[in-house]
Protein backbone atom coordinates (compact mmCIF):
# COMPACT_ATOMS: atom_id res chain seq x y z
CA UNK A 1 0.00 0.00 0.00
CA UNK A 2 1.33 3.46 -0.92
CA UNK A 3 1.90 5.88 1.94
CA UNK A 4 -0.17 9.08 1.82
CA UNK A 5 1.34 12.19 0.26
CA UNK A 6 2.79 14.53 2.94
CA UNK A 7 0.19 17.33 3.27
CA UNK A 8 2.79 20.04 3.85
CA UNK A 9 4.55 19.05 0.64
CA UNK A 10 1.29 18.97 -1.34
CA UNK A 11 0.61 22.51 -0.06
CA UNK A 12 3.66 23.72 -2.04
CA UNK A 13 2.21 22.58 -5.36
CA UNK A 14 0.09 24.48 -7.88
CA UNK A 15 -2.22 23.29 -10.65
CA UNK A 16 -0.37 23.35 -13.99
CA UNK A 17 -3.61 24.37 -15.75
CA UNK A 18 -4.93 27.26 -13.67
CA UNK A 19 -2.29 27.87 -11.00
CA UNK A 20 -4.62 27.13 -8.11
CA UNK A 21 -3.48 25.34 -4.97
CA UNK A 22 -3.71 21.56 -4.81
CA UNK A 23 -5.06 19.22 -2.16
CA UNK A 24 -4.67 15.45 -1.96
CA UNK A 25 -7.40 12.85 -2.16
CA UNK A 26 -7.39 9.06 -2.50
CA UNK A 27 -6.65 9.20 -6.24
CA UNK A 28 -4.07 11.99 -6.36
CA UNK A 29 -4.41 15.78 -6.19
CA UNK A 30 -6.97 18.32 -7.39
CA UNK A 31 -7.46 22.08 -7.42
CA UNK A 32 -10.58 24.11 -6.48
CA UNK A 33 -11.43 24.50 -10.20
CA UNK A 34 -11.76 20.72 -10.50
CA UNK A 35 -8.57 19.91 -12.39
CA UNK A 36 -7.50 16.48 -11.12
CA UNK A 37 -4.20 14.63 -11.43
CA UNK A 38 -3.99 10.95 -10.56
CA UNK A 39 -1.12 9.54 -8.60
CA UNK A 40 0.81 6.81 -10.44
CA UNK A 41 0.96 3.38 -8.90
CA UNK A 42 4.69 3.93 -8.32
CA UNK A 43 3.77 6.92 -6.12
CA UNK A 44 4.64 9.99 -8.17
CA UNK A 45 2.46 12.75 -9.62
CA UNK A 46 2.53 14.13 -13.17
CA UNK A 47 1.89 17.89 -13.33
CA UNK A 48 2.77 18.69 -16.91
CA UNK A 49 1.01 21.58 -18.66
CA UNK A 50 -1.71 20.88 -21.23
CA UNK A 51 -0.04 19.32 -24.25
CA UNK A 52 2.73 17.71 -22.20
CA UNK A 53 6.43 18.45 -22.66
CA UNK A 54 8.75 18.13 -25.67
CA UNK A 55 11.50 16.93 -23.34
CA UNK A 56 11.81 13.26 -22.41
CA UNK A 57 14.53 13.60 -19.77
CA UNK A 58 16.85 10.82 -18.71
CA UNK A 59 16.24 7.32 -20.05
CA UNK A 60 15.57 4.27 -17.90
CA UNK A 61 19.18 3.12 -18.42
CA UNK A 62 20.63 6.49 -17.35
CA UNK A 63 18.44 6.53 -14.25
CA UNK A 64 19.47 2.97 -13.35
CA UNK A 65 23.14 3.96 -13.59
CA UNK A 66 22.51 6.98 -11.38
CA UNK A 67 20.81 4.80 -8.78
CA UNK A 68 23.78 2.43 -8.73
CA UNK A 69 26.42 5.16 -8.45
CA UNK A 70 24.63 7.09 -5.71
CA UNK A 71 23.78 3.93 -3.77
CA UNK A 72 27.49 3.08 -3.74
CA UNK A 73 28.13 6.38 -1.93
CA UNK A 74 30.47 7.86 -4.54
CA UNK A 75 28.71 11.24 -4.47
CA UNK A 76 27.97 11.27 -0.74
CA UNK A 77 30.47 14.11 -0.33
CA UNK A 78 28.58 16.19 -2.89
CA UNK A 79 25.31 15.59 -1.01
CA UNK A 80 26.96 16.58 2.28
CA UNK A 81 28.33 19.79 0.74
CA UNK A 82 24.88 20.58 -0.65
CA UNK A 83 23.23 20.00 2.74
CA UNK A 84 25.82 22.22 4.42
CA UNK A 85 25.04 25.07 2.05
CA UNK A 86 21.29 24.61 2.56
CA UNK A 87 21.64 24.79 6.36
CA UNK A 88 24.09 27.70 6.32
CA UNK A 89 21.17 30.15 6.40
CA UNK A 90 19.14 28.20 8.93
CA UNK A 91 17.00 25.09 8.70
CA UNK A 92 14.35 25.36 5.98
CA UNK A 93 10.77 24.19 6.24
CA UNK A 94 10.48 23.31 2.56
CA UNK A 95 12.89 22.24 -0.18
CA UNK A 96 12.31 22.00 -3.94
CA UNK A 97 14.81 19.99 -6.00
CA UNK A 98 14.67 20.98 -9.69
CA UNK A 99 15.89 18.31 -12.07
CA UNK A 100 16.27 16.21 -8.93
CA UNK A 101 16.48 12.86 -10.70
CA UNK A 102 16.14 9.95 -8.30
CA UNK A 103 15.76 12.21 -5.26
CA UNK A 104 18.95 11.01 -3.58
CA UNK A 105 20.41 14.49 -3.00
CA UNK A 106 17.06 15.81 -1.75
CA UNK A 107 16.82 12.86 0.65
CA UNK A 108 20.23 13.73 2.07
CA UNK A 109 19.17 17.33 2.59
CA UNK A 110 15.91 16.28 4.29
CA UNK A 111 17.84 13.96 6.60
CA UNK A 112 19.88 17.00 7.67
CA UNK A 113 16.74 19.15 8.05
CA UNK A 114 14.29 16.98 10.02
CA UNK A 115 11.57 19.64 10.06
CA UNK A 116 11.45 20.09 6.29
CA UNK A 117 9.32 18.62 3.53
CA UNK A 118 10.47 18.31 -0.06
CA UNK A 119 9.39 18.13 -3.69
CA UNK A 120 11.61 16.42 -6.27
CA UNK A 121 10.74 17.66 -9.74
CA UNK A 122 12.07 16.04 -12.92
CA UNK A 123 10.81 15.69 -16.48
CA UNK A 124 11.86 12.01 -16.63
CA UNK A 125 9.12 9.62 -15.56
CA UNK A 126 11.79 6.99 -14.93
CA UNK A 127 13.51 9.29 -12.44
CA UNK A 128 10.22 10.19 -10.76
CA UNK A 129 9.41 6.53 -10.16
CA UNK A 130 12.62 6.23 -8.16
CA UNK A 131 12.23 9.59 -6.42
CA UNK A 132 8.76 8.63 -5.17
CA UNK A 133 10.48 6.24 -2.75
CA UNK A 134 13.45 8.45 -1.90
CA UNK A 135 12.17 9.94 1.38
CA UNK A 136 8.96 9.79 3.45
CA UNK A 137 8.78 13.61 3.64
CA UNK A 138 9.16 14.13 -0.11
CA UNK A 139 6.89 14.07 -3.16
CA UNK A 140 8.10 13.20 -6.66
CA UNK A 141 6.60 15.15 -9.55
CA UNK A 142 7.02 14.82 -13.31
CA UNK A 143 7.12 18.41 -14.62
CA UNK A 144 8.98 20.59 -17.10
CA UNK A 145 11.00 23.43 -15.54
CA UNK A 146 10.92 25.37 -18.82
CA UNK A 147 7.13 25.26 -19.09
CA UNK A 148 6.60 26.81 -15.65
CA UNK A 149 6.93 25.16 -12.26
CA UNK A 150 3.77 23.64 -10.74
CA UNK A 151 4.64 25.34 -7.46
CA UNK A 152 2.89 28.19 -5.63
CA UNK A 153 4.33 31.70 -5.58
CA UNK A 154 6.78 32.37 -2.74
CA UNK A 155 6.18 28.97 -1.19
CA UNK A 156 9.64 27.41 -0.96
CA UNK A 157 12.47 28.12 1.49
CA UNK A 158 15.22 26.39 -0.53
CA UNK A 159 15.52 25.44 -4.19
CA UNK A 160 18.22 22.95 -5.20
CA UNK A 161 19.69 22.52 -8.68
CA UNK A 162 22.34 19.79 -8.91
CA UNK A 163 23.92 19.33 -12.35
CA UNK A 164 20.64 20.44 -13.96
CA UNK A 165 19.35 23.37 -16.05
CA UNK A 166 18.26 26.54 -14.27
CA UNK A 167 15.19 28.71 -14.84
CA UNK A 168 15.97 31.98 -13.06
CA UNK A 169 12.59 33.66 -13.43
CA UNK A 170 10.58 30.67 -12.22
CA UNK A 171 12.97 29.96 -9.36
CA UNK A 172 12.67 33.53 -8.12
CA UNK A 173 8.88 33.30 -8.36
CA UNK A 174 8.57 30.21 -6.13
CA UNK A 175 11.20 31.26 -3.55
CA UNK A 176 10.03 32.72 -0.26
CA UNK A 177 11.26 36.30 0.35
CA UNK A 178 14.13 35.06 2.52
CA UNK A 179 14.60 31.87 0.51
CA UNK A 180 17.78 30.63 -1.11
CA UNK A 181 18.69 28.84 -4.31
CA UNK A 182 21.62 26.41 -3.97
CA UNK A 183 23.27 25.30 -7.22
CA UNK A 184 25.86 22.55 -7.70
CA UNK A 185 27.94 22.79 -10.88
CA UNK A 186 31.10 20.96 -11.97
CA UNK A 187 34.39 22.74 -11.31
CA UNK A 188 37.10 22.89 -13.98
CA UNK A 189 38.85 19.73 -12.79
CA UNK A 190 35.72 17.62 -12.23
CA UNK A 191 36.41 14.09 -13.54
CA UNK A 192 39.61 15.46 -15.10
CA UNK A 193 41.28 12.03 -15.20
CA UNK A 194 38.46 10.68 -17.41
CA UNK A 195 37.74 13.56 -19.78
CA UNK A 196 40.64 12.99 -22.17
CA UNK A 197 40.93 9.18 -22.13
CA UNK A 198 37.17 8.62 -22.46
CA UNK A 199 36.35 11.61 -24.67
CA UNK A 200 33.90 13.06 -22.16
CA UNK A 201 32.35 16.51 -22.32
CA UNK A 202 34.68 19.06 -20.72
CA UNK A 203 33.61 21.83 -18.36
CA UNK A 204 32.98 25.16 -20.07
CA UNK A 205 35.66 27.64 -18.86
CA UNK A 206 32.98 30.35 -18.90
CA UNK A 207 30.76 28.28 -16.58
CA UNK A 208 30.55 30.93 -13.85
CA UNK A 209 29.51 33.60 -16.32
CA UNK A 210 26.90 31.31 -17.85
CA UNK A 211 25.48 30.52 -14.42
CA UNK A 212 25.16 34.21 -13.57
CA UNK A 213 23.55 34.88 -16.94
CA UNK A 214 21.01 32.08 -16.52
CA UNK A 215 19.88 33.43 -13.14
CA UNK A 216 20.13 37.20 -13.53
CA UNK A 217 18.44 39.59 -13.21
CA UNK A 218 16.16 37.52 -10.98
CA UNK A 219 18.72 36.14 -8.50
CA UNK A 220 22.08 37.22 -7.14
CA UNK A 221 24.92 35.16 -5.70
CA UNK A 222 25.65 35.51 -1.99
CA UNK A 223 28.09 32.65 -1.31
CA UNK A 224 30.24 30.07 -3.07
CA UNK A 225 31.95 26.97 -1.73
CA UNK A 226 34.04 24.36 -3.50
CA UNK A 227 33.92 20.67 -2.66
CA UNK A 228 36.79 18.53 -3.91
CA UNK A 229 37.67 14.89 -3.20
CA UNK A 230 39.36 11.97 -4.93
CA UNK A 231 37.64 8.65 -5.51
CA UNK A 232 39.17 5.31 -6.38
CA UNK A 233 36.86 3.63 -8.91
CA UNK A 234 37.04 0.35 -10.75
CA UNK A 235 36.10 0.21 -14.42
CA UNK A 236 32.59 -0.90 -13.61
CA UNK A 237 32.00 2.17 -11.47
CA UNK A 238 33.49 4.41 -14.17
CA UNK A 239 31.13 2.85 -16.72
CA UNK A 240 28.17 3.66 -14.47
CA UNK A 241 29.44 7.20 -13.84
CA UNK A 242 29.62 7.87 -17.57
CA UNK A 243 26.27 6.21 -18.24
CA UNK A 244 24.27 8.29 -15.78
CA UNK A 245 25.07 11.70 -17.26
CA UNK A 246 25.07 13.64 -20.53
CA UNK A 247 28.19 11.79 -21.64
CA UNK A 248 25.96 8.77 -22.28
CA UNK A 249 24.35 10.62 -25.18
CA UNK A 250 27.68 11.21 -26.92
CA UNK A 251 29.37 7.81 -26.69
CA UNK A 252 28.27 4.48 -28.10
CA UNK A 253 28.59 1.46 -25.85
CA UNK A 254 31.30 0.00 -28.06
CA UNK A 255 33.36 3.22 -28.04
CA UNK A 256 33.12 3.42 -24.25
CA UNK A 257 34.22 -0.19 -23.74
CA UNK A 258 37.31 0.29 -25.92
CA UNK A 259 38.31 3.41 -24.02
CA UNK A 260 37.58 1.88 -20.62
CA UNK A 261 39.89 -1.03 -21.41
CA UNK A 262 42.79 1.41 -21.75
CA UNK A 263 42.27 2.88 -18.28
CA UNK A 264 44.10 1.71 -15.16
CA UNK A 265 41.92 -0.48 -12.97
CA UNK A 266 41.20 0.99 -10.49
CA UNK A 267 41.58 4.66 -11.45
CA UNK A 268 41.72 7.70 -9.18
CA UNK A 269 39.12 10.30 -10.17
CA UNK A 270 38.67 13.87 -8.96
CA UNK A 271 35.20 14.97 -7.94
CA UNK A 272 35.15 18.77 -7.85
CA UNK A 273 32.04 20.93 -7.67
CA UNK A 274 31.15 24.54 -6.91
CA UNK A 275 28.21 25.05 -4.55
CA UNK A 276 26.78 28.53 -4.98
CA UNK A 277 24.01 30.13 -2.96
CA UNK A 278 21.70 32.80 -4.40
CA UNK A 279 18.87 35.00 -3.15
CA UNK A 280 16.16 36.94 -4.90
CA UNK A 281 17.59 40.09 -6.43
Amino acid sequence: MRPPLPPAAVALLACPVCGGGLTADDAGVRCPAGHAFDRARQGHLTLLPPGGSPHAGDSAAMVADRVDLLAAGHYAGVTAALAGAVLADGEPGSVLDLGGGTGAHLAGVLDAAPGAVGVCLDVSRYAARRAARAHPRAIAVVADTWAGLPVRDGAVDRVLVVFAPRNGAETARVLAPAGRLVVVTPAADHLAELVGPLGLLSVDPAKAERLAGSLGPHLERVAVRTHRERLVLDRGAVRVLVGMGPHARHLTGEELEVRLAALPDPVTVTVAVDVTTHRRA
